[in-house]
């Protein structure tokens, strides 16, 4: 069943420089928390935190979820936060780190490879499949930020997702071909591709590997307003975090060679084909990026869902737990993780 909803509430200031009921670094005590590294199919190693709840009856099969990051951050950055959240409701959950990032395997660091991104999805599922506590046919994902894309791209040709959510979704291939809003010309885009491709020629010579874009180290009167917004998050003690051999200042900018790759990303090319698995679709109506979620619902099967969240923006779904719609998220995964001997799949309203 197609369902648009738009949740009520409003926003509140705290009136200090953390927002109201952020809390990134979240620690939940109905949680045991353990390191893990696992397998792509390419055999590199993927980094990642699972979360069991403390009472899950170790001796029979429970749901689980593969939770990915917003692009350029690491899994400490939303990702473990909903992980956690969503254990606390019972769910094994699994956070993860994205090749090249973190503390996953791939160099140079923050190299762009989409195909790779979503691999590592594919690769959680098979790391969860192994739990001896996990139902193998009741495993969910969900994406963050520009990992709603990868999380996409990766149910496509993996239907043992069974249930996919995304928060504050970036479509990154269209993001770097067009921008927001479409921004961007053709010309603009190919000076771009022009740029890589300059450096490419540059490291191919030996040069060391440059960074490009991402979020900016200080404000000025002329920082662009959804630069800020990232500022806040990134490079404040809200969500700043160090990944261990690596340097606050790297996270959110990818290597300028290698970002041009998003140009050729269609994660929403096919997406019908997820169905009749699920999809639920949540962003702040006020976000600079709800656009990216509009497109994905309207071009998805059935049965889907899209959740606007009054008045929240795009980085405010990262980590304010007061706004976050966690009941949403958990009636979605409870309500279509069900064994299999229950109903069939249903919508992201329906309820536990």
């Amino acid at each position: 069943m197609t369902s648009l909803t738009f949740l009520a509430g409003a926003l509140a200031g705290s009136g200090t420089d953390k927002p109201q009921g952020a809390d990134n670094f979240y620690q939940s005590a109905k949680v045991t928390m353990r390191k893990v590294t696992f397998k792509t199919q390419y055999k590199t190693n993927v980094a990642g935190n699972l979360f069991v709840p403390t009472t899950l009856a170790r001796d029979s099969k429970h749901p689980a979820i593969i939770v990915g990051h917003p692009m350029g951050a690491v899994k400490e950055q939303s990702a473990n936060l909903y992980a956690q959240k969503l254990a606390d409701q019972g769910f094994v959950t699994l956070s993860i780190d994205l090749p090249f990032w973190g503390g996953s395997e791939g160099d140079p660091r923050n190299a762009v490879m989409p195909d790779l991104y979503a691999e590592a999805f594919s690769a959680g599922v098979d790391f969860l499949g192994s739990q001896e506590f996990v139902d193998r046919g009741r495993i969910g994902a969900l994406g963050i930020c520009g990992s709603g894309s990868f999380v996409i791209s990766a149910a496509k040709i993996d239907p043992r997702m069974k249930a996919v959510a995304t928060v504050s979704m970036y479509d990154m291939g269209a993001a770097n071909r067009d921008a927001l809003n479409h921004s961007q010309t053709v010309e603009q885009r190919k000076q771009i591709i022009a740029q890589a491709a300059e450096q490419r020629w540059k490291e191919a010579d030996g040069a060391k590997t440059e960074l490009t874009g991402g979020t900016v180290h200080e404000l000025t009167a002329d920082t662009h307003p959804i630069q800020r917004e990232f500022y806040d998050f990134y490079r404040t003690s809200r969500g700043q975090f160090t990944p261990e051999g690596s340097s606050p200042n790297a996270t959110t900018h990818p290597t300028l060679s290698s970002n041009v790759k998003f140009m050729n990303f269609y994660p929403f090319a096919d997406i019908e084909t997820i169905s009749p698995r699920p999809m639920l679709f949540i962003t702040g109506d006020a976000a600079h990026s709800k656009e990216f979620s509009e497109q994905a619902y309207n071009l998805a099967g059935e049965p889907k869902e899209l959740v606007m969240v009054p008045g929240a923006s795009h980085v405010d779904l990262y980590d304010r737990v007061d706004l976050i719609p966690w009941d949403k998220l958990t009636s979605f995964f409870t309500a279509n993780l069900k064994p299999a001997a229950d109903t069939a799949p249903a919508s992201g309203a329906a309820t536990p």
